[in-house]
């Protein structure tokens, strides 16, 4: 059996690697653009044809494919970009960037359609500097270069800053296999991330959740991140560590003093910068505890219940959006969803609409008048309910009579 999965590890360039990694990110900008360019300019040429009188079927046809880009790229840059030659930066970049051209396209088709879930998705827009540095090898044409190496065509073997011994031994032995590598610049540090297809089977073995672990029901909140009720009765809180919140004075402060420099400037690239660098401190700390929560859950918990949330229209609330968004509701459901089928647990998920904060665990009333202010209620049966404990029992509950019907 063989799962997908990623594999990050931070970049240690020389400065002339760093140069290198930069014009490489600035050719898949420029291949990005150049795709979109030739589309917009069919599509404006197809409705000049169409006040023509000329039929649909010998309109000029639009490059919505990656291989058609591709083409277009191939018969063009040598004219419009001759640089990409001259600087000898690597072919597979411009493939690379043409997929992604096209994955947005067919994204933007798909959305309009109804074929695509989440948020409706519109027509690509142009990649500026600002947007970020990234572009992307195919296959495993970046690859390590031993426990702390990373080979990378068009710039050479590139130092790491960890050891990837996890994934080497895995790839000397063929349990893994490298089928794509995205290189990206965050805060001035870069990174890869190598897309893997791996043999989990001795890991996820050794991990299996216990035979006799309790199952559970998990009920996510503001105040409090999770509380768990277990089968047994148990009650246990997990309060999030709110890194956003935390450093809020301090993004603050490196805002303001961004705002202050001339646009253009050394200082401001720098003042840029330390701004990146905070808000890669805050992804970190909260992907740190949202691995770190998911895993223990994965790995001690037999079923979880867990409730469906609208995350995309809760952050609409203007009160509570920032809170929510620093939480990581969604990530945190994404994680627990591969991790629990990674170690043999199993996770339940309840209906949007259903009740379990507003639902009396004892008689089974639902209390349509509870707001999000009431912590604690009273239900008219007398019996006195903790809002987040009562919801992930009811969750719990609702888990147990579902799996016993069928």
């Amino acid at each position: 059996m063989s799962d997908r999965q990623g594999f990050r590890i931070e970049l240690d360039p020389t400065p002339a690697q760093r140069a290198r990694l930069g014009r490489h990110a600035g050719l898949s900008r420029v291949v990005e653009n150049f795709c979109l360019e030739k589309v917009r300019a069919a599509l404006d040429q197809r409705e000049a044809e169409k006040t023509y009188g000329v039929d649909e079927k010998d309109l000029t046809p639009v490059p919505w494919s990656a291989p058609a880009l591709e083409r277009a790229w191939r018969a063009e840059h040598w004219r419009c970009f001759p640089w990409f030659t001259a600087d000898g930066l690597s072919s597979r970049i411009p493939k690379e960037a043409c997929r992604v051209r096209a994955a947005a396209f067919k994204n933007f088709f798909d959305s309009r359609a109804g074929r695509r879930k989440g948020r409706k998705v519109g027509f690509p827009a142009w990649r500026k500097r600002k947007h970020g540095s990234r572009f992307r090898y195919d296959a495993d044409r970046a690859r390590p270069a031993g426990q702390r190496a990373v080979k990378l065509p068009g710039i050479g073997t590139v130092r790491t800053r960890e050891a990837m011994t996890w994934l080497t031994d895995r790839l000397d032995d063929e349990r893994a296999r490298v089928i794509g590598a995205t290189i990206r610049e965050i805060a001035g540090r870069w990174w890869i991330s190598f897309q893997v297809e791996i043999d989990r089977t001795d890991v996820n073995a050794r991990r299996t959740v216990a035979a006799d672990a309790p199952a559970c029901g998990i009920d996510v909140g503001v105040k409090t991140f999770a509380t768990i009720v277990d089968d047994d009765g148990t009650v246990t809180e997990i309060h999030a560590p709110k890194p956003l919140k935390n450093a809020l004075r301090k993004l603050r402060r490196a805002n303001k003093a961004l705002a202050r420099t001339q646009k253009g400037s050394k200082n401001r690239a720098k003042a840029a910068r330390r701004v990146g660098r905070i808000h890669l401190d805050v992804a970190h700390q909260r992907a740190d505890f949202l691995h770190k929560t998911t895993t223990m859950l994965a790995r001690s918990k037999q079923a979880i219940a867990v409730e469906t949330l609208n995350v995309a229209g809760m952050v609409t609330n203007r009160r509570l959006s920032r809170a929510i968004s620093d939480l990581g509701f969604g990530e945190f459901f994404r994680q627990l969803a591969y991790k629990t089928d990674w170690y043999g647990s199993t996770v339940w998920a309840a209906g949007r609409w259903f009740p379990s904060s507003k639902l009396c665990g004892g008689c089974g009333a639902v209390n349509a008048g509870l707001t999000l202010a009431d912590r604690v209620w009273t239900c008219e049966c007398g019996t006195v309910h903790d809002r987040d404990v009562n919801a992930a029992r009811n969750l719990l509950v609702a888990m147990a009579l579902e799996q016993q019907a069928a």
